[in-house]
């Protein structure tokens, strides 16, 4: 059934009069649009988000999160001298004064102003821009460093929690229910080497040695929307799984979605190289923006996590190819034998420039 932009708009303050409307973006979870309104002779882009609820299963607890922490922001930024309206997410509300709006067949919707000028990139074209997104989710945290954890629910519980990752893993690979388990051998035999590390993070929060910050979890490159003049990282974006966790979680997942010379699902390996440069640029970038934020003990993680991140992700997608691909998209049957792999060879280069990348950090953390 065809998408009624019209009418979805209809039910949001939006002024104008709707000109057009069109899927937009390469996301996966949602649906999105770019619409298009006309006020007075000027014209005005809002993104229409159909909320997919099959993942996110509490749209109402997850747009309280992204109302409250918008505000946050926009206070924050305006005090500042900034724009919020730029630099942050705005929602436009329903006519009714909420955030979002549940259609007769059941569709959670949302929308916001469009941030002209500025646009994300789903490859590095340009290197500057990688410390410029280090320098935005670098911010992103500091200016969510004073906002209080136990106003947001958790979007997705145990999100990061390594240790229970683990956990399904080991247990699909127990059940094995798809037959699978031989054909992945050596990647089994890769995460169960490293299962000492798995709760290492959890285990220093437990005992106070890391601090629970509000996280943005899913820190990929195309996260952050690049300035067309300035190539500054202008705002945080896909705020869905915004919730309490570790800036190790942000740090790490970053590095694990940039430093990859290859594609995600690459099938020549010899492709695949963990990228130093990268590591320095975006490391630069967001030391330089948490600068007397982060105490010398999560500083010195940096490198482990970026480790842990990429190792967690690859297990996802062993479990999941495991368990008969019920989770992540796939093309082809080894699709996500393919993407833990490529995640796989990441972590052994990691692991074998440590002592590098940890003279990067501490090189960057004192400038």
């Amino acid at each position: 059934m065809a998408t009624d932009l019209r009418e979805i708009g209809r039910q949001f303050a939006i002024h104008g009069e709707f000109i057009s409307g069109a899927p937009y973006g390469t996301g996966h979870i949602h649906d999105t649009y770019a619409a298009v309104y006309q006020h007075d002779a000027v014209r005005r882009r809002f993104i229409f988000q159909r909320i997919n609820h099959n993942v996110f299963k509490h749209p109402q607890g997850l747009m309280a999160n992204i109302v409250a922490v918008t505000s946050h922001l926009s206070r924050k930024i305006q005090a500042s001298g900034g724009d919020p309206l730029r630099e942050s997410l705005t929602l436009i509300p329903s006519l009714d004064g909420k955030s979002h709006v549940r259609t007769a067949t059941g569709d959670y919707w949302r929308v916001y102003v469009f941030i002209e000028g500025a646009r994300t990139y789903e490859a590095v074209e340009n290197l500057a821009h990688v410390a410029s997104a280090g320098r935005a989710f670098g911010r992103f945290q500091k200016l969510l460093s004073d906002f209080p954890a136990d106003v947001l629910i958790e979007t997705i519980p145990d999100f990061h929690h390594t240790g229970r990752r683990f956990e399904a893993f080991t247990k699909a690979v127990e059940q094995d229910v798809k037959n699978r388990a031989a054909s992945a051998r050596p990647e089994i035999k890769f995460v169960l080497q490293r299962n000492d590390r798995m709760n290492v993070f959890v285990d220093l929060l437990a005992t106070g040695k890391l601090s629970q910050r509000i996280t943005h979890n899913d820190t990929k490159f195309n996260n952050v929307m690049i300035d067309d003049r300035t190539g500054d990282g202008v705002c945080v974006i896909d705020l869905d799984t915004v919730m309490p966790g570790l800036s190790l979680y942000d740090f790490g997942d970053s590095i694990r979605s940039l430093a990859n010379t290859g594609a995600e699902d690459e099938h020549d390996l010899s492709r695949v190289e963990f990228d130093i440069g990268i590591f320095e640029l975006y490391t630069r970038g967001y030391l330089e923006a948490t600068r007397g934020l982060l105490p010398q003990e999560e500083i010195d993680l940096l490198p482990f996590a970026a480790q842990l991140m990429t190792l967690e992700c690859g297990m996802r997608f062993l479990a999941d190819y495991l368990q008969g691909d019920i989770y992540f998209k796939t093309h082809t049957p080894d699709h996500n034998l393919l993407r833990c792999r490529t995640q796989f060879k990441l972590v052994k280069g990691m692991e074998d420039t440590v002592d590098q990348t940890a003279a990067i950090v501490r090189r960057w953390a004192q400038e």
